[in-house]
């Protein structure tokens, strides 16, 4: 399984000449199965990246959740343009309203020139099933997790690795992680033992008391979060659009020295670039 990240921004778009190693468009991740079959995990402005090399095969999006710094690419992607392509759409249901209808919202007059209905491809929506699913040759479990609205984490299983995708998580939002038990800890059951974890880190540990209850968690929740789930490989995502580079170069320096305080190699822990791309349960060199 190979992860190339696409977009690694929370929130907002950051272009500009202070966000140009970790780049600047909002969240996105394009996984390629060990089969070829491709997944895109969330629709930021990242999406506009992916790459998907002229394949012609079915190409399925799941949306972690409908805040538009994770949906705002959708009008980029090209495969929506293209006659007879296929695109499955996958999303956290909300009640009775259909996920088409609450995409509509956002693909749609007077926020864009282009409507669903309008797309010339071949275009499906689907909620999530919780619990676990197929696509392609990976198995695929979808959970709630602690977000404003509903948010989903993913877990893909895939030729014996695994990704655990947390994008948008505050699992410090009800206590101490330290103080719960594994079966209280949002996320655990989908990053218990996974190869690599993608995962907030949106603010530092000075911050975070002033964003409490936004969603989002700060450097030593996910350490922590990472080391009891037993995490081989660790990735701080959704950066604050407000980090500079050299800003988030002391975020990583911090959450590498956090990291070996536990015994831990620091050449596990990054941050995310655009543009990098990570191979699954293979060893870091």
């Amino acid at each position: 399984m190979r992860v190339r990240i696409c977009g690694t921004r929370g929130s907002v778009p950051t272009p500009g000449l202070a966000s140009t190693r970790y780049g600047g468009n909002t969240s996105c991740a394009h996984v390629t199965l060990s089969d070829g079959t491709h997944v895109i995990l969330d629709a930021g402005t990242g999406i506009r990246n992916v790459d998907l090399d002229g394949a012609d095969a079915p190409v399925h999006v799941l949306l972690t959740h409908l805040h538009l710094d994770h949906i705002q690419g959708l009008l980029f992607f090209a495969p929506l343009f293209e006659p007879g392509a296929e695109v499955t759409i996958w999303g956290p249901a909300a009640g009775a309203i259909p996920l088409r209808n609450r995409i509509g919202r956002y693909m749609s007059a007077p926020l864009t020139p282009v409507e669903i209905r309008e797309l010339p491809s071949r275009l499906e929506f689907r909620n999530c099933p919780i619990g676990e699913w197929r696509l392609g040759s990976a198995r695929i479990h979808a959970e709630a997790v602690i977000h404003r609205g509903p948010t989903l984490g993913f877990r893909i299983e895939d030729a014996d690795a695994t990704l655990c995708y947390l994008p948008d998580h505050e699992p410090a939002l009800i206590g101490p992680l330290e103080e719960m038990g594994d079966e209280w800890l949002s996320g655990y059951t989908l990053a218990r033992d996974s190869d690599l974890l993608i995962h907030d880190a949106q603010y530092t540990d000075e911050e975070y008391p002033a964003h409490s209850g936004w969603g989002h968690s700060a450097t030593a929740h996910v350490v922590e979060f990472a080391a009891r789930c037993r995490v081989a490989r660790t990735v701080f995502f959704h950066h604050d659009p407000s980090h500079t580079d050299e800003q988030l170069d002391q975020v990583l320096n911090d959450g590498r020295e956090r990291w070996a305080d536990r015994g831990r190699d620091p050449a596990t822990l990054e941050l995310a670039r655009e543009e990098t791309v990570l191979d699954v349960g293979v060893p870091v060199a």
